[in-house]
């Protein structure tokens, strides 16, 4: 077999840390990466069929996951975990490249979801009082 391509695994987390004072999930990856991961982020962007539909296009907004905590965290053989949120949801998979993802593109999901979320009407219950970004505490409901 010639030509064959094999791209290069995902990078893995070597540990999670729930902070949960901040609602804040810490992944570090064996890449050297470490992420700060907003519940409600994790939440809104659930990779679940309830939150991201069955295709593109199908996407549900979420709203008032302001609040949203996270009361498990259990593992999906060697690829994922599957957080319980405070809220019910437990049906969203999250994989280590999907984890991956998230940490990386947070700052551009979170204004996409503000952008949604103003765009529908609806506001975070104290509006757009501050970015998402890993250096604030802010952009989420918890302290």
């Amino acid at each position: 077999m010639t030509g064959s391509k094999q791209s290069a695994p995902a990078p893995a987390p070597v540990s999670f840390v729930v902070h949960k004072q901040s609602c804040r999930l810490e992944v570090a990856f064996d890449d050297g990466a470490v992420f700060l991961l907003p519940f409600e982020l994790m939440r809104v962007y659930s990779p679940s069929a309830e939150v991201s539909g069955h295709g593109p296009g199908q996407e549900v907004l979420q709203t008032g996951k302001r609040n949203v905590e996270m009361a498990a965290l259990d593992p999906v053989g060697n690829y994922a975990v599957k957080p319980t949120f405070s809220d019910g949801h437990v049906s969203g998979i999250f994989t280590w490249a999907y984890l991956y993802k998230l940490g990386r593109d947070q700052e551009a999901m979170w204004e996409d979801y503000l952008q949604r979320l103003d765009a529908a009407g609806h506001g975070r219950e104290a509006g757009r009082d501050l970015p998402m970004t890993s250096k604030t505490a802010g952009g989420h409901g918890c302290a």
